[in-house]
């Protein structure tokens, strides 16, 4: 019988990071994600977790979030899954821990998470999302810093109490989340 542990920290764990850190580097190109210093930086900020998802002792899953308190809403930065385990419903069991703590440790309305568009890849990852009750905007967001459009998905516990389906709206909190990140920080 395998055992799942999943652990949530605010705070940098330099043991804990660098065994993510694998799963990280692996999931996303090295121009679509933040650095190691940047990620140090948000602890720093105290504006991020990370939330890692170990079987039988290792880890194979890891996000980076934060909580964006004027939408009430957990901004979902990063979700990545060791590669060889992925399409085994390991990703869909480390966030649906993470919309169990957004919800009851943050008082979350919702999570909101940025895609981009273009790739096969991208497309797969659209399709996990809706498969976790995400919904697609239509707005289309431009970065000055990165080539590739994206797009907010959000998720709303609970229909009478829904986050904005505007894309533009839920880009507010996505935009303050990476200003925040950014901001103060050199390489």
């Amino acid at each position: 019988m395998q055992e799942w542990s999943y652990h949530v920290t605010d705070q940098w764990d330099e043991e804990r990071w660098n065994a993510a850190e694998l799963i990280y580097e692996e999931a996303f190109p090295l121009d679509g994600k933040k650095t190691r210093t940047i990620v140090k930086g948000m602890f720093a900020k105290r504006m991020c977790q990370l939330h890692t998802l170990e079987q039988d002792g290792k880890m194979v899953g890891m996000a980076i979030s934060g909580v964006d308190a004027s939408a009430s809403a957990l901004i979902l930065d990063y979700l990545a899954v060791r590669a060889n385990d992925r399409g085994t419903g390991i990703g869909r069991l480390l966030l649906d821990r993470i919309k169990e703590w957004a919800r009851e440790q943050q008082g979350c309305r919702g999570l909101i998470v940025e895609v981009a568009e273009a790739t096969a890849d991208n497309e797969q990852r659209i399709r996990f999302w809706q498969s976790n009750g995400f919904e697609l905007t239509d707005y289309v967001h431009h970065y000055i810093w990165v080539p590739e459009p994206y797009r907010a998905m959000a998720f709303s516990y609970d229909s009478s109490d829904k986050l904005p389906d505007d894309g533009k709206q839920l880009f507010k909190s996505i935009t303050r989340f990476h200003e925040k990140a950014y901001r103060g920080m050199k390489e």
